[in-house]
């Protein structure tokens, strides 16, 4: 079903690869295990299969590559590590916000937890599960599309053994409804007994290719481990009382057919200096030091090295219902409503503070948004940044989607849902700032010299603007940065450190020219408009602030630097490698 060739990871600095030109089958109907110790690569080697991490080779799903099938999510299920969901979610919310991502009914969420045993505790939030019901949780999500094959790292990692056991049942059911199943594992008799088929890798590379039932008879074998400066010599009288000896690089050799009793009267009477002695067992992926070569049959087993293909860049794939996605993620936790809230306490605690220090002959822009004179930003607009950069700063920290085998983070589909859902919370947050700061003049000032916002258009059209732009600015900035700090500093820095340098950029002579041509646009405007002369010039005026002036410029660099950063996800598989594997080659005669 799954063919993964010449997968090989990308070295790092002077170390040579985790992964080396591993190439082996996942087939329908059998559990694969990944055996290893820790620092083999096995989970390297997991990420290269799905795509996660940047290397070479291929990974086919009935001779087409992962990569190119239209939703792959839907064909491989994963579980790395825990899941990363966000702790304030609970695990129906989760998984219906996944359910939007793959195009599956929001019902399928309630099915899959029944399924995994969460039905009951589904309303809780997940920073209150424990280590079993995460894990749990980790398989709803990786079964949630119904995939036909399931790729699981270590799943029975710390667990007790009670939930050992239901992971090993789980699995057994999925294979035996015609499924596939790669897992890794370091303990060598727990994964022979859950797999059929047992793949053994050391230092990144492939030692060991063979059935589970053969694995267990050839490799868990009872041994004498020897280490000793004359280990030849000692071989070769072992070999001669009809003992099994495994010849090892160096100093070591691994002796079945005997016990370490008898190995040390044979070194004791010859006069053989031991270093180390001891029995084992096959708990290891190979004996010490044991060399596929020198184990009969094991060398057969390892594929000769292919030619490495080349990865072509990435299909990105985007949630097949984005805006529908967005709005679970968004509101499928309790965090954007106190930065509301707080917001709009802050709009008027600003108006409050205008009104009391007799500044009320200032724009109408500024009354109705709660704009101090020393404020940077009206705390709306700052509370819309940090909406917008909320809404790829939690994507980033807990990434619920899976870039590589399933819907991508960044991708333009994506990021026009987040834009559309941050300006409608930044629309309503200054609707509700200009209403509550209006409220609060009359109060203060009495009805009459309160601002009319029926009378204002162009103010509270620039106010909307104002808000807008700050949205999206966190939006952008966060998308580039991965990070909400990052995205709400790049909000305040438009008034702090872009404005500026925009006044200073265009002062003197430039600022003069800009302000002839700004009238004769006026003029210009003004004999084609008659009666809404006011509105445009207003807005005219409102576009001509540094600070709008600067957040333009912000939009445009954020924009671009976005377009960058997702051509450069794409493009990051595109890698030089040896030519392509040959269509005529065993595991890759299919086109793909």
């Amino acid at each position: 079903m799954i063919q993964a060739i010449g997968l090989t990871s990308m070295p790092r600095r002077n170390a040579p690869p985790a992964v080396t030109d591993l190439t082996f089958d996942i087939r329908a109907g059998e559990v694969t295990g990944l055996l290893g110790p820790a620092g083999s690569g096995k989970s390297t080697a997991l990420r290269l299969l799905l795509g996660l991490e940047g290397g070479r080779g291929a990974t086919l799903v009935d001779g087409r590559p992962l990569r190119d099938l239209p939703h792959p999510a839907r064909v491989v299920g994963a579980l790395l590590g825990d899941v990363p969901g966000h702790p304030g979610r609970t695990a129906r919310s989760h998984l219906r916000m996944l359910c939007a991502a793959f195009g599956l009914p929001a019902t399928r969420a309630d099915q899959v937890l029944d399924q995994v045993g969460l039905a009951e505790v589904a309303e809780q939030r997940l920073g209150t599960y424990s280590l079993g019901m995460d894990r749990r949780l980790g398989f709803a999500a990786a079964l949630l599309a119904d995939p036909r094959a399931l790729i699981l790292d270590d799943p029975v990692r710390e667990l007790p053994a009670r939930e050992a056991a239901w992971v090993h049942a789980l699995v057994r059911r999925h294979v035996a409804a015609g499924g596939a199943v790669l897992l890794t594992g370091r303990d060598t008799k727990a994964l022979a007994r859950t797999a059929d088929h047992v793949i053994a890798i050391d230092k990144g590379r492939l030692v060991a290719d063979q059935s589970a039932a053969h694995f267990a008879r050839t490799r868990m074998r009872p041994y004498v481990a020897v280490r000793s400066p004359y280990a030849e010599r000692l071989a070769t009288l072992l070999t001669e009382d009809g003992a099994e000896v495994i010849a090892a690089t160096g100093s070591r050799i691994a002796i079945y057919g005997t016990n370490s009793a008898a190995v040390g009267e044979t070194a004791y009477r010859h006069g053989i200096l031991l270093h180390h002695l001891a029995d084992e067992s096959g708990n290891g992926v190979t004996t010490p030091d044991v060399t596929p070569e020198a184990e009969g049959g094991v060398a057969a087993a390892v594929p000769p090295a292919l030619p490495q293909p080349r990865r072509r860049p990435a299909r990105q794939h985007g949630p097949v219902r984005p805006l529908r996605y967005e709005l679970r993620r968004a509101f499928g936790v309790l965090t954007p409503w106190p930065i509301a809230g707080a917001a709009l306490v802050g709009s008027v605690l600003g108006t409050v503070l205008m009104a009391r220090t007799g500044a009320v002959s200032v724009p109408p822009l500024r009354l109705i948004s709660g704009w101090a004179v020393r404020l940077p930003l009206p705390a709306a607009a700052v509370g819309a940044g940090v909406l917008g950069a909320l809404a790829y700063g939690q994507e980033f920290r807990y990434p619920a989607l899976a870039p590589g085998y399933g819907p991508e983070p960044r991708v333009l589909r994506l990021l026009g849902a987040k834009l559309a859902v941050s300006g409608v919370c930044a629309l309503l947050l200054a609707a509700f700032a200009a209403v509550a700061d209006t409220l609060v003049l009359r109060l203060t000032l009495g009805p009459g010299k309160a601002p009319d916002l029926t009378t204002l258009p162009a103010a509270l059209g620039g106010w909307a603007a104002l808000a807008v732009g700050c949205a999206w600015a966190g939006v952008l900035a966060a998308g580039v940065f991965r990070t909400t700090a990052l995205g709400v500093a790049a909000v305040l820095a438009v008034p702090l450190l872009v404005a500026p340098a925009v006044r200073g950029l265009f002062g003197g002579p430039v600022a003069r020219q800009l302000a002839d041509a700004g009238g004769a646009l006026w003029s210009v405007v003004s004999g084609v408009s008659q009666g809404g002369g006011g509105t445009v010039e207003g807005l005219l005026r409102f576009a001509a602030q540094p600070v709008v002036s600067a957040l333009s410029l912000s939009l445009t660099v954020l924009v671009c630097a976005y377009l960058a950063t997702a051509l450069r996800g794409r493009r990051r598989w595109r890698r030089p490698t040896a030519p392509r594997v040959s269509r005529t080659a065993p595991l890759t005669s299919k086109k793909g």
